[in-house]
């Protein structure tokens, strides 16, 4: 009895732990962009924390800095496609939230993205090679990866006819792409190989590039280029992100089991995502990476395996309180409030995201004129200008769009 007492009062902090986590992220979502303080002591952080402090370096320009930190970042999770049963346990015991934040595939594919545009902006040309090429690398051995979590989430909804159906009508709401990818890093890869005279490389890449957004014609014309063994003059490529990734938000479900003869419901948690409205829509710029999709994408097959487990959970939780109220024991009443306590505890689902990742990556392809200034307007209304030195070279140029804010950098690129 004492133990089941500590037991339960540990599970009461987890769960207030689990209370405060959507009000931390919508913290930092909220102060994106600002001017607070940041702790450089990555030991202390954890996987999440460490991805909110690389982000706020690099935007704060403390490269080296960021990329020790997006370093540490890859060090501890240099395999995020393996299952852990120890996880998995912890996690139908104390409930989702207690184990370590587990990256997306899609957050280490923006990790690559990041740390490429610090190596390009720090003229690290060759660290830029390898970064390209272990990115492409893992996210091949992510789409496999994929490709197998897909096919086993099949054959666990075969269990689940009811699961099955709550989360089709879900899926019909969003969108999502056909593989984990990103076309923003692919195509940032390809120009870098382009500006590179490397063009058998920018081929390869902006094929990619294209075959992912087959609608943009930068891409399409930069793929010409790269055909015809040519480097562009005097053009500067427009990198812009808006806007927030979804913020996830937890959905209680009652679901049908079967025992026996009996039919019961029991509830499951699982997370929903709130999708954002765009901050705004630079003229002239293409898509190039919708955001949302890529999280949708890696989102729907994770939210099964959740989903799954958490059912799974639910049935023991409530095979354990019909043992306990029913046993004959005198303490039978207060073991069985506190067996439904328990159950309510570990009822909870997983609403950790990087919730500074844009919404929507677009890009501007033009050619600088004798000012070096490029205008972005929003409905033709001028919001903001970018100064280009007029030197005759190709530049790169990072915006990124907060409230209110405007984070730019301008990066020459090889030649």
């Amino acid at each position: 009895m004492f133990r089941f007492c500590c037991s339960l009062l540990t599970l009461c902090l987890l769960s207030g732990c689990a209370m405060t986590v959507e009000r931390h992220l919508d913290s930092v979502r909220n102060d994106f962009l600002g001017t607070n303080e940041i702790d450089k002591d990555f030991s202390n952080k954890n996987n999440l924390d460490l991805l909110f402090t690389a982000d706020s370096l690099f935007h704060t320009m403390d490269y080296s800095s960021a990329d020790a930190a997006y370093e540490e970042f890859n060090k501890r999770n240099t395999d995020v496609t393996r299952a852990s049963f120890s996880r998995e346990a912890t996690s139908v015991l104390f409930g989702a939230n207690v184990n370590e934040y587990r990256p997306y595939m899609m957050d280490m594919l923006f990790v690559s993205y990041y740390q490429l545009w610090m190596a390009l902006a720090e003229s690290r040309y060759d660290d830029a090679r390898v970064i390209i090429n272990q990115s492409y690398a893992r996210q091949q051995d992510m789409s496999r990866a994929y490709a197998k979590t897909i096919e086993n989430n099949k054959q666990e909804l075969l269990k689940h006819s009811e699961l099955n159906r709550a989360l089709e009508s879900d899926n019909t709401t969003w969108t999502a792409y056909r593989d984990i990818m990103n076309p923003a890093l692919m195509y940032l890869s390809g120009i870098y190989f382009l500006n590179n005279g490397e063009f058998s490389d920018a081929e390869t890449y902006l094929k990619r590039a294209s075959g992912m957004m087959p609608n943009n014609s930068f891409i399409a014309s930069d793929l010409k280029y790269a055909e015809k063994e040519t480097v562009p003059n005097n053009t500067v490529w427009v990198f812009i992100e808006d806007g927030f990734a979804p913020k996830l938000v937890e959905k209680r479900v009652s679901l049908p089991i079967v025992s026996g003869d009996v039919k019961s419901m029991v509830t499951v948690a699982t997370s929903e995502p709130k999708f954002f409205n765009s901050t705004i829509k630079i003229d002239a710029a293409q898509d190039l990476a919708n955001v949302d999709a890529m999280f949708m994408t890696e989102y729907n097959e994770y939210r099964i395996n959740d989903t799954a487990r958490a059912l799974t959970s639910a049935v023991a939780r409530m095979a354990l309180q019909s043992s306990v109220y029913n046993s004959k024991n005198s303490v039978a009443p207060i073991l069985g409030l506190l067996s439904t306590a328990y159950s309510e505890i570990t009822t909870n689902a997983d609403i950790r995201t990087w919730v500074t990742l844009p919404k929507n990556i677009s890009v501007m392809r033009v050619q600088k004129n004798k000012s070096g200034l490029i205008d972005l307007t929003s409905n033709g209304n001028l919001i903001s200008q970018v100064s280009v030195p007029n030197d005759g070279n190709n530049y790169l140029v990072y915006v990124r769009v907060g409230k209110n804010k405007y984070d730019t950098k301008v990066i020459k690129l090889k030649k």
